[in-house]
């Protein structure tokens, strides 16, 4: 029973980690006071909830207790901090008691967490990471492994992020609509972010972190609420499509299932609806950005009813544009699965070979499958094998690792 308590919390710590911890920044003014003040909220529900039960609104006891924690805290560190325990004694007094939460309030709270962490008076790649840390509760060692960078670097970027926000004593707010343009770019990037990492996740035993895709999917219709450009549409189109396959793209017992081999009748239809009306109305604005772009893709296979029957001359003239206005290797790298699809595995494997010579994405498993398989498409079996093997020693997620395992057994 105690295990099964235990495991419940744990979900919803990954859950309500950032709207706690966005609340508790509104209330105690001070990010590493809000952090503590989590922790100490999650070790006391570590105790007790198993022996009590959950309460019926964790999020709400989760703050008063983090708050409560924190006052307690400073008042037995003397009086050196007096006046700012009588002022955290005082607030919000009456809505922690009652437990009274406005939805708007706590939805706000999570919206302006992020703009907090993408302030345009930090680095650019400092807000991202500081972002996926707080919002999302990813850990360090996720992002860094995200961003294919040190553990150390990555923890460096963080501290010295939060250390400037204390040192700017920047705001906790979302900005004027004056100046949202500031950090507009920087909260779209992590609002992405999220969700590929719940879309597919770096590491770990599960294929699809689901609390992280609802949560992008959340703050990006929070964010089309806050400024319609052609790019927040594009973007929640993008979540949108993206999501609706979510029911056919891993089986029961958490193996991987390919594009090809997916049960399209579970496709969710009216996500699929959405997202295609909203990618069609940032598309005739004639302002085409890589969210709106990847999204035009997303809708040719949402709108296809097989494989053999897409649209891949659309997704390759996309990739093209794509390319222009958001030059990458991965985008280079999709072009080429593009091609293989829509030319041949040979015009796609050619194009492959030449992306190899990139440094970033030769520490990329992706690459490696597909280079095996369109080598294995292209009967190039001793190629598609050595190409299996090493994708398999750089994956770092057990589901992509069993399908590649079961991929190179086929051909051994």
């Amino acid at each position: 029973m105690l295990d099964t308590q235990q495991l419940e919390i744990g979900k919803i710590y990954k859950k309500e980690s950032g709207r706690v911890l966005a609340g508790l920044i509104r209330i105690l003014g001070d990010l590493d006071l809000a952090e503590e003040a989590m922790q100490d909220a999650f070790s006391v529900a570590m105790e007790k909830w198993p022996v009590e039960g959950i309460p019926e609104n964790p999020y709400a006891w989760l703050i008063s207790t983090g708050k409560f924690k924190t006052v307690d805290a400073m008042r037995r560190a003397g009086r050196g901090r007096e006046l700012i325990t009588q002022k955290l004694s005082a607030a919000e007094e009456p809505v922690i008691e009652q437990f009274e939460w406005e939805k708007h309030l706590v939805e706000d709270d999570q919206l302006r967490l992020i703009f907090y962490c993408c302030h345009p008076l930090l680095p650019l790649d400092s807000r991202i990471a500081l972002s996926l840390r707080e919002v999302c509760g990813m850990s360090t060692l996720e992002i860094a492994r995200a961003y294919l960078v040190p553990f150390e670097t990555m923890k460096k970027r963080i501290s010295r992020a939060k250390a400037q926000i204390k040192e700017k004593q920047i705001p906790f707010e979302i900005p004027s609509k004056v100046k949202l343009n500031e950090r507009v770019g920087a909260v779209l990037q992590v609002i992405y972010l999220i969700f590929n990492e719940g879309y597919s996740a770096s590491s770990g035993e599960h294929h699809i972190r689901k609390e992280l895709t609802e949560k992008a999917i959340f703050l990006g219709r929070k964010l089309v609420d806050l400024i319609s450009t052609s790019e927040s549409m594009g973007l929640l189109a993008l979540l949108l499509l993206q999501e609706s396959r979510r029911e056919s793209r891993v089986a029961e017992n958490g193996d991987l299932i390919p594009l090809e081999d997916q049960n399209r009748s579970q496709w969710n239809q009216n996500l699929i609806q959405e997202g295609v009306q909203l990618i069609q109305i940032a598309l005739m604005s004639g302002r085409l950005g890589p969210y709106t772009l990847q999204a035009a893709i997303a809708s040719v296979h949402a709108l296809a009813d097989s494989v053999e029957n897409t649209k891949w001359d659309l997704i390759i003239s996309y990739y093209d544009l794509l390319l222009h206005v958001h030059p990458s290797p991965i985008v280079e790298l999709n072009r080429a699965i593009a091609i293989g699809m829509h030319e041949g595995p040979k015009a796609g494997l050619t194009i492959i070979e030449q992306l190899l010579t990139n440094e970033k994405l030769r520490s990329y498993h992706i690459i490696y499958a597909a280079r095996a398989d369109l080598s294995k498409k292209s009967g190039l079996i001793e190629k598609a094998i050595e190409s299996y093997q090493k994708a398999i020693e750089l994956v770092r997620q057990e589901p992509e690792a069993r399908y590649l395992k079961k991929q190179l057994s086929k051909i051994l």
